[in-house]
């Protein structure tokens, strides 16, 4: 390498460790389990904690909208095989929900909402500072339970929660809530809108993207949202754009299909299927799990319009609630466009590429029983399928290589009159019948196919706990250890991504001018810039696809060198 090249290295490897140091300092260290106890059931949303699944439930932070509670908490239980929801007459909701077959840490099981978060399903009236009031609990069968007060303007609140009935075996994490509001009284009631809470959602791992955790909601089949970086201030760049932190997130929608608060492999949404919410709301709110360890999480809450009930009348409402993983073979058998909340991306080609690799990902795995292979069945599936135009791309290749002296003449000779030069490289190419861009059409296609694997393989919680060779957790970093005083983690399949890809650009033909091959050498260092604490399964991905082209190459050489021919115009040719 020249001058330059080294410099330019230098610069990339200098900004990967100052990174790697940022990273290390904004994230702190996982602390050890604390023991706290059970704490009281009067907090409000605004000041809600939801704890990573599977560990003990945070301390939170008092404020001044909590009211102790006059009365005692009662909970009632309903359970299918998939999820237990703990429902609580405090605001008549759901205080948490156990998902039975999703395990955390400590072979706990997840736990999606908080014991310190409002309800999910809980009516409000403002999100910023809400009471819960004492409902009556009923349990209606084994399979529904409901909730039940009067007003002081003596309007009766029915709420009732069901599962939903379904001809699925299993993954049944679909939950309706109706609501009745009955006029008693002699006087008409005027609502002016309402809330219904989403309770709450937070990180999963201490090292989870900010924007996993995130509020969602769907407008005419597309999905929008924040994550909890919204909320935070930002000092902008070199000045501009500065802007303070915001305490919470508040707009009216024309119509949303559903609104949820989601972490990366878990959501909690709402679907109201009587009339679509007409406004979001949302605030961001500290974790506390030790002293040197802070997470954010997410609390949101859908606004419905108001209605007016003259006396003798009553208001209905029904909404379904899905707490569960973001399973897409389920959720795209929901009606309201749930799959949505999945965020596979804005652009089409993307989400379908997605939608496609997850599902064959799924069918491969029913047939191996194991991730780890299914994710090689599909690198070799999608290998094999290129390689007949990896092999037209290799062959132009190794021609441009052989015409690269010519060209390296004409550069030469036009070095002065870059117009006059690129005329003459084309008409040299079609001299000779190569496409200059020919070596470039399978990494054209491979860019949705590798973007919409880093979208999915981001979310498939199918992945979770999914162990292959040292890898505990595909859908985490394989980190084996932590360098000594730095703490940086050593992630192994990423290093052997990077090096499979400096192997296989060693092996390429030598084409284009120095720069451009200067530009191509970073390749490595960029990819393991952006996947080293990405999932394993996408840095598996990536090896093996490697593997499969050093293989391809390979076989490449063997084959004799092409060699260059001019192409006989049509007109001249002998007949």
């Amino acid at each position: 390498m020249d001058r330059t090249a080294w410099i330019v290295v230098t610069l990339c490897v200098i900004g990967l460790i100052v990174w790697q140091i940022y990273v290390v300092k904004q994230t702190p260290r996982r602390p050890a389990p604390v023991t706290v106890a059970q704490p009281s059931p009067s907090p409000a949303i605004s000041s809600s904690i939801a704890p990573l699944p599977g560990a003990p439930a945070p301390v939170p932070t008092p404020t001044p909208a909590e009211v102790a509670a006059s009365f005692p908490e009662k909970i009632e239980t309903l359970r299918n095989s998939d999820v237990e929801l703990r429902l609580t007459n405090r605001g008549g909701g759901i205080k948490e929900a156990v998902l039975l077959k999703q395990i955390a840490e400590k072979e706990q099981r997840v736990v999606l909402n908080s014991a310190q978060s409002a309800p999910i399903g809980a009516i409000i009236e403002q999100p910023s500072a809400p009471t819960f009031p004492e409902f009556t609990a009923s349990p209606v069968s084994d399979s529904a339970v409901q909730f039940e007060r009067m007003t002081a303007e003596q309007v009766a609140v029915r709420k009732k929660f069901f599962f939903q009935q379904s001809s699925e075996n299993k993954d049944n994490y679909v939950i309706e809530m109706d609501l009745d509001l009955e006029n008693r009284g002699t006087e008409p009631y005027q609502s002016g809108g309402y809330f219904v809470a989403l309770g709450s959602a937070a990180p999963i791992h201490p090292r989870d993207y900010p924007s996993y955790t995130r509020l969602g909601w769907c407008i005419d089949g597309r999905a929008k949202g924040i994550d909890v970086g919204w909320f935070g201030s930002s000092g902008g760049f070199l000045g501009l754009g500065q802007r303070a932190a915001r305490p919470y997130y508040q707009e009216t929608i024309a119509g949303a299909e559903w609104v949820a608060v989601s972490n990366q492999f878990f959501t909690t949404l709402l679907a109201p299927l009587t009339a679509k919410a007409t406004g979001v709301w949302g605030r961001r709110f500290d974790i506390e799990r030790a002293p040197d360890q802070k997470l954010l999480g997410i609390e949101g809450a859908l606004g419905m319009p108001g209605f007016q009930l003259p006396p003798g009348q009553t208001y209905s409402a029904r909404f379904e609630v899905y707490a569960g993983p973001k399973l897409y073979h389920r959720l795209a058998q929901l009606p309201h466009n749930e799959a949505e909340v999945m965020d596979f991306g804005i652009f089409k080609l993307f989400k379908l590429v997605c939608q496609f690799l997850l599902n064959f990902m799924n069918l491969l795995h029913s047939w191996l029983g194991d991730y780890g292979l299914a994710i090689l069945a599909l690198t070799t599936i999608i290998k094999l399928t290129l390689w007949p135009i990896q092999n037209r791309a290799n062959r132009s290749m190794r021609q441009m290589a052989a015409l690269s002296p010519k060209m390296q003449e004409l550069k030469d000779k036009y070095k002065d009159d870059p117009t006059r030069m690129n005329q003459e490289l084309m008409k040299l190419y079609k001299q000779y019948g190569i496409n200059p861009v020919g070596g470039c059409l399978p990494m054209m296609i491979q860019i949705p196919i590798f973007f919409g694997l880093f979208k999915m393989l981001g979310q498939a919680v199918e992945l979770r706990n999914a162990k292959f060779l040292w890898v505990k957790d595909l859908s985490q970093p394989d980190t084996i250890a932590h360098l000594p005083l730095l703490g940086w983690p050593v992630n192994i399949i990423p290093l052997c991504m990077a090096a499979t890809q400096i192997w296989l650009m060693a092996m390429t033909p030598k084409t284009g001018d120095p720069t451009q091959r200067r530009v191509m050498m970073f390749t490595p260092l960029i990819f393991l810039f952006i996947c080293y604490n990405f999932a394993a399964a996408l840095a598996l991905y990536y090896t093996a696809q490697n593997l499969f082209s050093i293989l391809q190459f390979y076989q490449n050489k063997r084959q004799p060198m092409p060699t260059l021919e001019k192409v006989v115009p049509a007109g001249k040719r002998k007949r």
